[in-house]
């Protein structure tokens, strides 16, 4: 048996606009708003409206992940569902009500919160009036949010997380037009990666000035794609190594080492696009790093020398540098479009032992998305091997890392029950519950019952 380490932590990860539902929602936020203007945007037309209907749902629903074997549970805080004024941070009574009950609920369950501040979910508000991110007041709008949640909930929630994939972010809302506020402008995505991360260190010194006994942690969940190049050739190495920088090290270091890597700020620096920043930001950058990592991972980034010379005349993007390339023989989830690469999550382990100080980690996010599961149905169950095959392979791969000494404390599979996923609505279904969408009828699929039996035993059969 593979067996893992001693009070490793077997959970699972959703969002608060993933799941919840829009029920008593004073204010919307980018996803909420987009939906309502653009339905034909998502699919089928489905939108978060009710979601898996966790917001009325959540005593059964916690009941049932539990069922699966789900002990710790990371979801998130709407921004917009929990503050009442934007400029002062007050509060929603209902909302703090409804967010003291899951999470008191969740502990009588025996399921420990993780709790995140950001699932791509700004306020509307915020992004009409000030740009969202694109603006440093918003920061500090951010930071009253944040100091909030500390305030109402730190004294059972000890699992606090900034951000989940900011750099999705910067892909949807201002790279290639797949989330809200649908602009295409590189040298703007630069400046919002900035402030994301100028927001991240307010929010955690905040934090460390409330809670000073090491009891609470605070950290940032990260989509880290590890970028290989195509071949051993310069060119594509040089690809690779910027890939690398843009898309895992811009939140990665300043995250944990409290500093950009120079490569990427003499590269933004010699195109004209380095963001603006203040010797007092980066310092307070500097000072105010995480106390832990989430690591999200589906996919490795494989890439090859640009066709193009990036110091052609064009407008500025980051991936004027490299090229995509597609590995000969690759193993696909075709459903989703991504290679299924596991050895990465090893890699990943690796990397955050050799170049991070070691930093107490864990997966945060890890799943197959699978349309049309009702094709695998068998006795009212969802026969669902391909799943369990795709967590164990990857299992495999973080129990190597562990073993070499990587310092990962943990394993989140996405998603406890099916969940509603931005345009993709609940077109792949990531859950170890199956969700009937139309009756809200859930049920444990193949899968659930597996890993049940995974947590229990703390580890699997080869």
């Amino acid at each position: 048996m593979i067996k893992f380490p001693k009070n490793f932590a077997w959970g699972a990860a959703t969002s608060g606009p993933q799941s919840e539902g829009c029920f008593k929602k004073k204010y919307q936020n980018v996803f909420d708003y987009w939906y309502s203007i653009d339905p034909k945007a998502f699919y089928d037309g489905v939108g978060p409206d009710t979601a898996s209907n966790f917001y009325n749902d959540y005593k059964s629903d916690l009941k049932l992940m539990r069922e699966a074997g789900i002990k710790n549970l990371r979801t998130s805080i709407q921004w917009s569902r929990l503050i009442d004024d934007f400029e002062e941070a007050t509060v929603n009574q209902d909302a703090v009500d409804f967010y003291n009950n899951v999470i008191d609920e969740m502990i009588k369950d025996g399921i420990t919160p993780y709790i995140n501040l950001c699932h791509f979910d700004m306020p509307i508000e915020l992004q009409k009036k000030y740009g969202g991110f694109e603006s440093k007041h918003v920061t500090d709008l951010y930071t009253k949010f944040a100091d909030k949640c500390f305030e109402l909930f730190g004294d059972r929630v000890h699992h606090w997380f900034t951000f989940n994939e900011p750099k999705v972010i910067l892909d949807g809302g201002y790279l290639y037009k797949f989330h809200y506020p649908l602009k295409v402008d590189g040298p703007l995505a630069v400046q919002v990666a900035y402030n994301i991360n100028l927001a991240s260190a307010k929010a955690i010194k905040k934090f460390h000035e409330r809670f000073t006994d090491g009891k609470n942690k605070i950290g940032i969940i990260l989509n880290l794609t590890p970028a290989y190049p195509a071949s051993d050739k310069e060119g594509d190495l040089a690809a690779a190594h910027f890939a690398n920088l843009w898309d895992n090290n811009m939140f990665l270091d300043p995250a944990i080492l409290g500093h950009y890597p120079k490569e990427l700020v003499d590269v933004l620096t010699d195109a004209g696009v380095l963001w603006d920043a203040t010797d007092d930001e980066l310092s307070l950058i500097k000072q105010n790093t995480i106390d832990e990592l989430g690591v999200n991972f589906y996919h490795p980034e494989r890439v090859q020398a640009p066709q193009v010379s990036p110091k052609s005349l064009q407008d500025w993007m980051p991936d004027i540098y490299f090229d995509n390339y597609e590995m000969p023989g690759r193993v696909m989830n075709v459903d989703k479009g991504w290679e299924i690469y596991p050895k990465t999550l090893y890699d990943i382990a690796i990397n955050i032992r050799d170049n991070y100080g070691n930093i107490d980690w864990f997966v945060s996010e890890n799943g197959m998305g699978v349309s049309r599961e009702e094709r695998f149905i068998k006795n009212g169950v969802v026969q669902d091997d391909y799943r369990i095959k795709f967590i164990k392979d990857h299992l495999l791969e973080l129990h190597k890392g562990i073993e070499a000494g990587s310092n990962c404390h943990g394993y989140f599979v996405w998603t406890g029950i099916d969940c509603w996923s931005w345009m993709n609505a609940y077109r792949n279904r990531y859950g170890l519950i199956r969700d009937d969408i139309h009756t809200q009828i859930k049920t444990l699929k193949k899968s659930g019952h597996w890993y049940r039996q995974l947590s229990d035993n703390n580890g699997f059969d080869e």
